[in-house]
């Protein structure tokens, strides 16, 4: 029995409730899983479970029930975790992250690499949360002065004519040319609403719209991909999906052309990945995005993307939503995210 596992629940409270088309969200539990080797007793290993209520297939009460199990019995779970722990995709990120630092020292360096030393940064966009026109006219101003030249706004909680007119004075402002503009409904749409709205929004040059419908309806989602003018992210659509039958036959049907992939619900590196393959196959795009993690996730989630050499904005963070958040490396600067090197 080479590994000792432990955990704990942390309460990450918001600065601002953050809001999508699904409600706001004033804050959020997480576990942090710690994982020792019995011959190396100095080294701890640590990842972090963070499923998000509302859209993770394991955010239930059950769930801190399943981190105790899976740690009284560490040394069953680790060789089949993804076999076992398929309807808990934040557990098994957290233990492939916890896992993987054991196996680099426990210094939280997960994939050491150019970035780990500060010698390169992620490019990510600049995220504006739901909120009153003041308020995503405030974050806008803020975005572009930090120097971002992609922005991501969350669209279908307001008014659809006033988040348009919102877009259409940021669009008079700057061409596409400069500044790259997508947005994220959340599946706030109807079906019959959404190609409506879709065109208004190709006619402001937006690179894309993330689940414009709710998930689980391939054919109207497959409609809106093949006659809409602006191209489609599936993001929520990817939750629960875990065999490699139904991925490929998800994409095969709705043929999206950009998929949005966050680790935390799709179950960890290895699953993701999976995702990425079947992806590459059939030349749908993709970038990776948090999912409102706290900071040990979010730096294993960033050393792990730099690893995947995607050259489009990602939509990653540093955990700067939470008054209460753990201790970080990551640090943003000049619309990237940057990691600082380890002290020697």
């Amino acid at each position: 029995m080479p590994f000792i596992a432990r955990y704990q629940r942390h309460r990450l409270e918001l600065l601002r409730p953050a809001g999508t088309s699904r409600g706001y969200l004033e804050h959020k539990d997480t576990w942090l899983l710690h994982l020792q080797h019995r011959h190396q007793p100095q080294i701890w290993g640590c990842g972090e479970a963070a499923p998000l209520i509302g859209l993770s297939i394991d955010a239930h009460a059950g769930f801190e029930n399943k981190i105790a199990e899976v740690c009284d019995h560490i040394n069953d779970y680790l060789p089949q975790l993804h076999e076992r722990l398929t309807d808990f995709p934040a557990l098994r990120f957290a233990l492939e992250s916890a896992l993987r630092d054991v196996q680099n020292g426990g210094r939280a360096l997960y994939f050491p690499s150019p970035f780990t030393e500060n010698r390169a940064g992620i490019a990510i966009n600049g995220l504006i949360w739901m909120g009153d026109i003041p308020y995503l006219q405030v974050q806008i101003e803020e975005k572009l002065q930090q120097g971002y030249t992609c922005l991501k706004m969350k669209v279908g909680a307001l008014r659809f004519a006033d988040e348009l007119e919102v877009l259409q004075k940021v669009r008079r402002r700057f061409p596409k040319e400069q500044l790259e503009i997508r947005v994220d409904a959340n599946g706030a749409f109807s079906p019959c609403a959404a190609i409506y709205h879709l065109e208004q929004l190709a006619d402001l040059d937006i690179h894309s719209i993330e689940q414009p419908i709710a998930p689980k309806n391939w054919r109207a989602m497959a409609d809106l991909c093949r006659n809409s003018s602006l191209a489609v992210a599936l993001d929520e659509e990817l939750i629960g999906v875990s065999s490699s039958a139904e991925q490929q036959q998800l994409l095969d049907e709705i043929q999206p052309q950009y998929i949005v992939l966050k680790p935390t619900f799709l179950g960890g590196w290895a699953a993701t990945e999976q995702w990425i393959q079947w992806a590459k196959e059939r030349n749908i795009a993709w970038w990776v995005t948090s999912a409102l993690e706290g900071n040990v996730g979010l730096n294993a989630l960033a050393q792990w993307t730099f690893t995947l050499n995607n050259p489009l904005p990602q939509g990653l963070g540093t955990g700067q939503l939470y008054r209460n958040n753990f201790e970080s490396p990551l640090y943003m600067s000049k619309a990237r995210l940057w990691h600082r090197a380890p002290a020697t």
